[in-house]
């Protein structure tokens, strides 16, 4: 077979990664002395990493994650609090299916969205479904389903999320919906997938926060009692950098 026509059905087929190594290894000579075995493990090996690259793009696209953060590049020498004996368990993402919450506190610019978004891209890594959405954001989406009558839809996307980060939790006051919606959506979470939650106030707060006894009861026994809590402290690293 002609080199063109086996190119055009490796592409026809959806093999792209293939197809580019194809290319690669017919306009080189080293190829040439490899055996067939090696030749075709090398483009089986090409066309694998673009498939995973792939889904990794797919992933973040739909995580929404609104920084580019990674586990390697969260910094453990600045003494703000970050626990190393329980940081390597995070990073192993055993938590995930375990079913078990993060919960990472502390005060404004300590890294607490940072390290959630390092987690959260290290599952989409691990082929892991992410969503990322700040609580005020997340209201909105309510508001939006609501009005489109397609509340419970958006719950049940939710639920499906193998990890879903609600950020900056505790910034303003909830509604009373809000509040019934946030129970709907840890209750079918709750056992079933995980989640991470920041906030700047303490979880011994949150109670009060919620500001509804039996909503606030419910929605915290199924988020704090299975949950690795990380309570950050120290200065703002925004600030750090700027003097720096």
């Amino acid at each position: 077979m002609l080199r063109e026509p086996l190119h055009q059905s490796l592409l026809d087929l959806g093999l792209r990664g293939m197809a580019r190594a194809f290319d690669k290894q017919c306009q080189s000579p080293d190829f040439r002395a490899m055996t067939f075995d090696e030749r075709l493990g090398l483009l089986l090996d090409h066309e694998r990493a673009e498939r995973s690259g792939a889904r990794l793009a797919q992933r973040l696209r739909w995580a929404k994650l609104p920084q580019s953060a990674a586990i390697e590049d969260v910094d453990q020498r600045t003494a703000r609090g970050l626990d190393r004996g329980l940081w390597p368990r995070l990073v192993d993402l055993g938590w995930i299916e375990q079913r078990l919450n993060v919960l990472i506190c502390g005060p404004t610019g300590v890294g607490k969205s940072y390290i959630a978004c390092a987690l959260a891209q290290a599952a989409c890594r691990q082929d892991l479904s992410v969503r990322y959405l700040r609580l005020p954001r997340l209201v909105d989406e309510l508001v939006k389903a609501e009005a489109l009558q397609k509340k419970s839809g958006f719950f049940r996307s939710l639920a499906k999320v193998k990890l879903l980060v609600i950020d900056d939790f505790g910034l303003a006051p909830l509604g009373d919906q809000t509040k019934r919606d946030l129970l709907e959506i840890i209750d079918d979470r709750y056992g079933k997938t995980a989640t991470i939650v920041t906030s700047q106030l303490p979880v011994s707060k949150w109670h009060a926060y919620i500001n509804e006894p039996t909503l606030a009861d419910a929605i915290l026994d199924r988020l704090v009692h299975n949950a690795h809590k990380v309570q950050l402290t120290g200065d703002s690293m925004r600030k750090r950098r700027a003097q720096a």
